[in-house]
């Protein structure tokens, strides 16, 4: 089995949960996915199955989500699984939440929550949290495409928002560090993937839909329609060097990444460069 599911991950339910799952329906042990979704958080998780796992390095990584905050009290993990840490009774308006936002538009740096998977030394940052070590978080640079404000709650104090981001945004910092600075306090406490990359939610397969290795194949999409470089269409006698690892020449395409097909089936990524094409993965499935 070769190719792309997006899966729809529920709330309570880790990705790795969800790659397991497949694993025992497909009986495929080589499953991994594109991005890594908090428990609390459910939304939109690509899954490469197979050989497919090898093309992650080439799909678009880019991610937008739905996210409501919830002002009055930070916790440890920046979200509803925390211990509160800061109180606030501070009221907030909405134009005091517009004035800020420019703070975490365009390229911004921002601390990693000290609850995440994320490794510093060789140790995953939550380890160093739980064992009750210090360690000195490095700031990172995200961009933040897009930012905007769905839905105040002022009574409530909840505020849900849009964002479209860069791998590695912490969401959970985002609605953190907004609260510290209305110094009203805030923790993250619904989160949907609604993007991930081409991957819409839209489209999105739930799992209670999946109950057998057929089902999954029905759903499977073909990396060809994910992949978003140039496409050059190989021959016979092209097909079959490439197959065996060869360059082959033409002057058909520009310089860069180009996928490779034969009949509409990916047969490997090259790079091309000087009329000539380097394989650089080869699918023979």
């Amino acid at each position: 089995m070769f190719g792309f599911l997006n899966i729809y991950k529920p709330n309570g339910m880790t990705s790795h949960d969800v790659v397991a799952i497949l694993r025992r329906l497909t009986k495929i042990k080589q499953i991994g996915h594109t991005g890594t979704l908090d428990p609390f958080a459910e939304g939109v998780l690509p899954i490469c199955i197979g050989k497919s796992t090898r093309l992650i390095e080439y799909l678009n990584d880019e991610k937008a989500y739905i996210g409501t905050v919830k002002f009055g009290m930070s916790t440890t993990t920046y979200d509803i699984e925390g211990e509160g840490v800061n109180f606030s009774d501070k009221p907030v308006s909405l134009e005091d939440i517009e004035a800020v936002l420019d703070n975490f538009r365009g390229n911004i740096e921002q601390i990693p929550p000290i609850y995440s998977a994320l490794k510093v030394n060789g140790k995953k940052l939550y380890e160093y949290a739980r064992s009750g070590e210090e360690v000195k978080i490095e700031p990172r640079k995200v961009n933040i495409k897009v930012l905007k404000i769905l839905h105040y709650d002022i009574d409530e104090r909840l505020l849900e928002f849009y964002i479209e981001c860069s791998k590695g945004t912490y969401i959970r910092s985002i609605a953190n560090d907004l609260g510290e600075l209305l110094g009203a306090y805030g923790h993250l406490v619904k989160l949907i993937r609604v993007k991930a990359g081409d991957f819409e939610i839209n489209d999105a397969v739930k799992l209670d839909k999946l109950k057998s290795n057929e089902d999954i194949k029905k759903f499977l999409i073909n990396p060809l329609k994910k992949l978003n470089y140039i496409k050059y269409a190989l021959n016979e006698e092209e097909k079959n060097k490439v197959l065996h690892g060869m360059q082959i020449e033409t002057s058909c395409v520009n310089q860069g990444i180009v996928i490779l097909t034969f009949l509409d089936k990916l047969i490997a990524i090259g790079k091309s460069d000087n009329n000539t094409i380097t394989c650089l993965k080869v699918f023979n499935v």
